[in-house]
This record gives C-alpha cells, structure tokens and sequence, in this order.
C-alpha cells in the first residue's frame, strides 16, 4: 500500500486535542473529518512540509494512489458535506459534492491509530463525469432535502443492525432472499447519482450474479443511524463503490450510492 508521510494539518490537529479526547472519540473523528474538508477545498498538498512522526496510506477507487495527483490534491469548492464517526473501528466517513472547478462526487473514510489518532489511511471513492448516472448538481439537491441529523436515543439502530442491514443490502445482487432481511421503512429513499428511488425497494435485485461485492470497508455511526461501506462493485464489474444506509426507529429512510462506471 502506496505511504506518505502524515500532513501538516493532521499533525497540528493532533497538537490541539486534549488526551483524554484523543483516545478516538467522535468528537476528534469529527474534527479531523472537517481537517480534511479543509484540505480537499485548498488542494494545498505540499509533500515537501509532511511530518517525518508517521505515515499514511492513500487510496482512490479502491487502488493504491499517489496522494499528490490524486483528487485530494485539487481545490474543489465543497457546495455540500456530511462526516460520520466510528469510535469502534477509529474511523471517519465523509460525503462531500464539488460543482467547481470540476463536479465530483466523493466518499471517504479516514481511518486512524487507536493509541494516538494518527491517520494510518486515507480511503477515497471519487466519482465525476462518466460515472454511473453522474450530475453533480442534482445530487447536490437531493441530499440537501435530507435530515441526518443526530437521533435520539430510542430510534438509534444497534451496530449490529446497521453491519447486517449495510452488509443484505449489497448481498442482494447474489442472494436472492437478502432484500428480505433489510427493513426498508416508510418512506424510503435511494440516490444514485441523478436518480431518486422511492420506495427503495425500486428496482432492486433478487440474486443472479455470481461475484460478491467484495473488499468491504465499514464505518458505523449508531448515534447518526449510518453504515457506509467502500467496496468493489464485483456482482456487475469491478467497480469502485460506496453504499450508504441511515436507518430511524429501526428501518431504513435513505440510501446513498456513489459508483463509478461499469467497464465497456
């Protein structure tokens, strides 16, 4: 896997959080989450001014990447962003969508050292033009119209609900009995790029692939409701994916998908 070393920005963020939050809190995840929303919109990457204290990982659609031509190396104004925390597993999910000066579309997750949250990988699934039903601006509208919004306490999902639920929902591909074990609420919504499915249960499949969707990468986030997964979309191509569901009050209300294209 493709090192470099940790950035100024994380190295600095580390300096300023108390020790007692620093043992991979939500509230340090979130900071360092914002730390690189920050980052994506400067595109201020000079590698020359890294911190020699670690290293860290990068990845763009699921291959290792250098980190200085890769999207986090491009100023992008950020119209629209949503983190997520996984004190469990040390790691952060970021959504973010860019209008300028080129659309994206990005998913990624951050995952850090338990003992000090140093960044040990940069995860990214970086969808634009040409990527399945890809409009940037209409994406952007419809997860403005949505509310994720901390829950309270009696409609948080269990961490193991999500994992199950995240995990049926990509299985269904190849299982023909998975759609069975989601529990899609009322109303339900999905995106997939330009489309809007309502209910989601629009379209879905009942098995006949033969390839799982593979190299699954987990954050969960019970206090929001949220399981995301980085993976290969393998069930239709080995495609760079990311799937998202929010489960309130025990069924799901949204699911988000980020997926490039099919290969030709």
């Amino acid at each position: 896997m493709l090192a470099v070393r940790l950035a100024p920005w994380l190295a600095v963020l580390l300096q300023h959080v108390p020790h007692a939050v620093a043992a991979c809190s939500r509230e340090s995840l979130l900071a360092a989450a914002e730390k690189y929303v920050e980052l994506q919109a400067s595109g201020k990457l000079d590698l020359t001014t890294l911190s020699a204290a670690a290293t860290v990982a990068y990845k763009e659609n699921n291959a290792n990447h250098d980190i200085k031509t890769g999207v986090l190396s491009q100023g992008l104004k950020v119209s629209y962003n949503r983190s997520t925390a996984d004190p469990v597993a040390c790691a952060s999910y970021t959504e973010l969508v860019a209008l300028t000066p080129k659309p994206y579309v990005i998913a990624t997750q951050i995952t850090h050292n338990a003992t000090d949250m140093s960044v040990t990988l940069i995860d990214t699934i970086a969808a634009t033009t040409g990527a399945l039903r890809f409009d940037a601006a209409t994406t952007l509208k419809y997860f403005q119209a949505e509310d994720w919004s901390t829950l309270p306490a009696e409609k948080r999902p269990s961490r193991e609900l999500l994992r199950n639920t995240i995990d049926a929902y990509l299985d269904m591909w190849t299982n023909a009995t998975a759609i069975d074990a989601i529990p899609f609420g009322t109303p339900c919504e999905r995106v997939e790029g330009s489309a809007r499915v309502s209910p989601c249960t629009g379209g879905a499949p009942r098995g006949g692939s033969k390839q799982p969707n593979n190299m699954r990468r987990y954050v969960i986030d019970e206090v929001v409701g949220s399981a995301d997964v980085l993976c290969q979309f393998s069930a239709v191509g080995a495609i760079p994916d990311s799937h998202e569901v929010r489960i309130e009050g025990g069924k799901v209300r949204y699911v988000h998908t980020i997926t490039l294209s099919a290969p030709k």
